[in-house]
């Protein structure tokens, strides 16, 4: 969901534009450059503001400075395209109401969110508890990683090979008795990189031990253990990151639920086309918000906050 920055900017940014006109603060909306017959105002600027994540307050000025000029190419821009009638295009039309839409659906989507609950220190507690390879039992890995190429695959008879193998030679000894082609990378990774199915399974394994991933009953890759050096998280250090991760998933089925509500209550009639295969497509609709993925993030021996976060999904 969204994030305003700090009140700090708005009010920084306010009083530097101000300050340089040599006027006092007046409102937020206050115009910081006329540009032909419109005009562009502190509020535009600080909302652009707000997209540049980690701004800092010495790059304020420079950052508000460089966000006006923009806007007035933009400005510009907007004035040619209403002189030519390009705004009354009817696809330019067609766009700015789906932009329209979008914009006020995602506004109900935060709504909703902004009034679930956050997670209790018991809960927190307990996703801690739950997920001891990620904190508690956590391990940096270097995994040597076999991504199977071309060949018939028996899915049976490779996990009894990976599991009688017990270093990458005798890895890529067994596939290429099997006449599987593969590719061989190494990486070395802390658990919080992994995808979260992968996070448990290899939780268990030991050094020298392989892991099978699979999808739909193929087998894809390989993971060979070559090397694993504890480094746990504690509950202090994990706190924000679970507390956000816990939160975000609530949120997310938060709205799930009330577009689920809506749609109950809701008369819908499916017209042309579209009528007969309407259940099929009502079931496949997307979400407002997405799940949370775990994303790849660099090793560390020292896990930080935001690496933990990526880890989460939550970057």
């Amino acid at each position: 969901m969204h994030l305003q920055r700090p009140f700090w900017v708005a009010t920084l940014l306010s009083v530097g534009l101000l300050a340089a006109c040599g006027e006092k603060p007046k409102t937020a909306t206050q115009a910081a450059v006329r540009v032909n017959d419109g005009e562009i105002t502190v509020h535009q600027i600080n909302q652009a503001l707000q997209q540049q994540r980690g701004l800092k307050p010495e790059q304020l000025d420079s950052a508000s400075r460089q966000v006006l000029e923009r806007l007035i190419d933009q400005e510009l821009a907007v004035q040619s395209a209403v002189a030519q009638k390009l705004d009354r295009d009817p696809k330019v039309v067609a766009a700015m109401e789906a932009a329209k839409r979008e914009i006020i659906a995602r506004a109900y989507a935060e709504q909703v969110a902004e009034a679930v609950a956050k997670p209790s220190a018991q809960e927190v507690q307990q996703y801690y508890d739950d997920k001891p390879a990620l904190f508690a039992k956590r391990r940096a890995y270097t995994l040597q990683e076999f991504t199977l190429k071309a060949g018939s695959i028996d899915p049976a008879l490779l996990d009894t090979k990976m599991t009688q193998a017990r270093n990458a030679n005798e890895v890529a000894a067994a596939l290429t008795a099997m006449d599987v082609r593969f590719e061989v990378s190494q990486s070395t990774q802390g658990a919080e990189s992994l995808p979260m199915s992968v996070v448990d399974k290899i939780g268990t394994l030991n050094v020298g031990q392989n892991l099978v991933l699979a999808q739909g009953g193929k087998p894809l890759k390989v993971l060979h253990i070559a090397a694993a050096q504890p480094g746990p998280v504690s509950l202090e250090q994990a706190t924000p990151a679970i507390e956000q991760f816990i939160l975000n998933e609530r949120k997310r089925q938060a709205v799930e639920a009330a577009i689920k509500a809506a749609r109950s209550s809701a008369k819908i009639e499916y017209q042309g086309k579209f009528a007969e295969p309407a259940a099929a497509a009502a079931s496949a609709a997307p979400a407002l918000t997405p799940a949370p993925t775990p994303a790849a993030a660099p090793a560390s021996q020292k896990l930080d906050d935001a690496t933990l976060k990526k880890g989460l999904g939550l970057q």
